[in-house]
This record gives structure tokens, sequence and C-alpha cells, in this order.
């Protein structure tokens, strides 16, 4: 698909959960809605400008039917989708710029501000449910975990919480250790059971929920500036249990493999330009990624044309992967090559598979490949290593 022009810097993209239309939240305060087909055209749905200050951050409705944009101004405006029009303001929602807005529940919202204040909110009163203050920096981005009922948010202030919505105390029922690193951005992989973060040194730290939300437990680097932005691949995909989307501050967007690490390719470049968003239509089920940075334009990249090669041959050797993975703590794994590699086939062979960790170790293992049969040379249950000196004297 083409490049959408939009006019002015986007702050956050949003797709409609069940039709092809992408929302964007742009610096000069605008919101702006395309709808796009299957072959890649695009048209103009509607602009609004619900403030003349900029709107950081969007999120729709579980029907589609409302959209939710804030930023800059401090409130929060409901828009209507059908009409394009804004039918409910809330003013002054928080003291300081909101940072990002989600979805939590069909009657919950969260949103979080510069400040490292987090909001509840049900979108039918206008006060709020609940107030958190245990951050003091801005947060950053939020996770949704339904199973737990559990909002696990990231901060500027290098620290990881979780809070139980269900709860009626103000403070998160965790918080990680600080990690010393800005956390920018946060999404779950193998069914929830664990959670990336990427971060402002170009580390991707992985947390186990069955060891704890005090420290990590995995650190993947290799990102040569911070990772803005994160998504997991559509579940058709079958490695979307290990495999993430990762936009970071060089421009490029990455597919990296997790457990083991391998780099898959560069999904979409946007030169100079950091990536601050990325997501992927249809309630990320469908074909089509968004990624948004600094200039202009929203790029609209084609999942498809990027894994076409993916068989049903990688969820074997996944699966094979899965079973060699550390549990452990604190290990710090070999960082994915950088640059603008090509796509790998996902049904490569273990052995390739395991010499992404270590170029050393392909090298030796080149060597010994001559050796066809070395594999087979096994020594026989009855046979015994004898000395050839032995036989003179018989």
């Amino acid at each position: 698909m083409p490049d959408i022009p939009v006019g002015s810097q986007i702050f956050d993209l949003a797709f409609h959960p069940t039709h092809s239309t992408v929302y964007t939240g742009l610096l000069n305060g605008n919101v702006k809605a395309f709808r796009y087909d299957e072959q890649g055209q695009h048209e103009e749905s509607f602009v609004l400008r619900p403030s003349k200050r900029s709107c950081r951050c969007l999120d729709t409705s579980e029907d589609g039917t409302r959209l939710w944009a804030t930023g800059k101004a401090k409130a929060i405006f409901t828009i209507d989708t059908t009409t394009g029009t804004v039918s409910e303001t809330r003013k002054s929602a928080h003291d300081s710029p909101v940072n990002r807005i989600k979805r939590l529940m069909p009657q919950m919202l969260g949103t979080g501000d510069d400040d490292g204040v987090i909001k509840l909110w049900d979108p039918r009163k206008s006060d709020p449910i609940r107030g958190y203050t245990h951050h003091y920096d801005f947060i950053s981005d939020f996770l949704w975990l339904d199973d737990k009922k559990q909002l696990i948010t990231t901060s500027g202030d290098g620290t990881l919480s979780v809070i139980d919505v269900r709860g009626k105390k103000p403070e998160p029922v965790a918080q990680s250790e600080d990690q010393e690193d800005e956390l920018l951005s946060i999404v779950a992989i193998r069914s929830g059971s664990k959670v990336v973060v990427g971060t402002q040194m170009g580390i991707l730290s992985v947390f186990n929920r069955s060891h704890g939300w005090g420290d990590c437990v995995d650190r993947v680097p290799g990102h040569p500036q911070s990772i803005d932005a994160l998504c997991t691949l559509p579940s058709s995909y079958p490695s979307s249990h290990s495999t993430i989307l990762t936009g970071s501050s060089d421009g490029l967007l990455r597919a990296v493999q997790l457990f083991p690490t391998k780099l898959l390719g560069v999904v979409a470049d946007h030169g100079s330009f950091p990536i601050e968003r990325i997501a992927i239509d249809l309630g990320g089920e469908g074909r089509w990624v968004g990624s948004a940075g600094h200039d202009d334009t929203l790029k609209m990249t084609d999942l498809r044309d990027v894994f076409e090669d993916e068989e049903g041959e990688e969820a074997v050797d996944e699966s094979e992967n899965d079973s060699q993975e550390p549990d452990g703590a604190d290990v710090e794994t070999q960082a994915p090559p950088e640059g603008t590699a090509t796509i790998i086939e996902a049904s490569d062979s273990d052995e390739d598979t395991r010499d992404s960790h270590s170029p050393k170790e392909k090298k030796r293992k080149s060597k010994s490949s001559k050796n066809v049969l070395a594999g087979r040379s096994k020594k026989a249950r009855n046979q015994i290593d004898a000395d050839p000196s032995f036989f003179k004297g018989l």
C-alpha cells in the first residue's frame, strides 16, 4: 500500500476493530480517519480537530463506534466514528498532558500522563473510578492481561507495575525493581506467560509471569537505539507466539524472533525518522501493519508480502526450539544482527537457528559438516579401545 500522507507528525494510530479504517492522532491536534481496501487504495473518511493542542493517543471501543482521543489538552474526547464528530468531552481529566490511553474492558478505560499518574475511567461517568500515583515519571505504555484483569504499566522512571483493576486500594499489587533504563513499550508473548519490554538503551527485557514481576529473566540486546513500540503478529502465523515487531528510533520496523533470538528481517523503513507507534488492523489479526514516525506519512505494510514463505514446517521447528528454551533467571541472550537483512525463511533447520546465536559456533560447524557420516560413527555395545602393541606378543 502506498504511504498515506496526513499533513502533520503522527503521535498515535488506531485501527477500527472490524472495518478497514485507520485513525491517526496528529501534532496539530487533528484526528484523521482513512478507509482502505485489500488492493492498497485509501481515501480520507473524516477530519476533525477536537483541540488545538496535539493529540497524543487514541483507542477505540469494542465495537468501533467510539474513538477516544486525548493528549496535551489534558481532556478526553469521545468521537462518534459514524458521524466523525465529538460526542462528549471530559475536561481536565488529568493535571498533566496525557501520554497513553487504553480500553481495558467494555466499560473501563485506563489513562496515564506525563507525571506518572494513572486513572481508571467508566465511559458512562464523568469522574474517574480510581487514581494511582506510584510512578514519578511519564507513563509510556499499557498492557492488559484479561485473564487476571490486570493492567501492566511501563514508565520512564525505570519500573514496571501491575494494577488489579478489581481492587479497591489505590496502589499496585506488584512493582518491579528499578531497571536502570527508561521502559518505553510492552507486549505479551507465549499466550501471555511472558512479557517483553522495550527500553531506551535498545534492550528487550523479558519478564516471566510465573517468576514474579520483581526483575526480568532475560535481556536481549541488539537494537542500536531505543525501542519505542512493540507489537505481536496475528495468531494465524505459526511463529506468532514468539515473534514480535519492534519499532526503533533508527527508523526500522523489524521482525524479531525470541527463544531462540533471530532477526527475521526488516518489515518497513522510515529512513532517519524514529518509529513511535505500530499496530495491526482488525484487532491485531489483520494483514496490514501501520507504522508512524516523525514524518508526515502513515506507512502501511502488507504482512503477507513479508511472511509469505512461512509454512507449516515452522510450527515443528518452533516446538523443538521451545523445548530447548532456558527458563532460568537473568540470562543475557545473544543479540540479533543489526541492519537491513533480508527476510530469512521461517522453515530453516534447527542447526541454522542455533547458528544465529553465535557466529563463531557456526564457523566450527561448517568445517565439521564435511563429514556427513560423523553422526553415525557410534561405538558398538561390546566394542573396546585396544592398544595395537598388545597384538605383537601373540
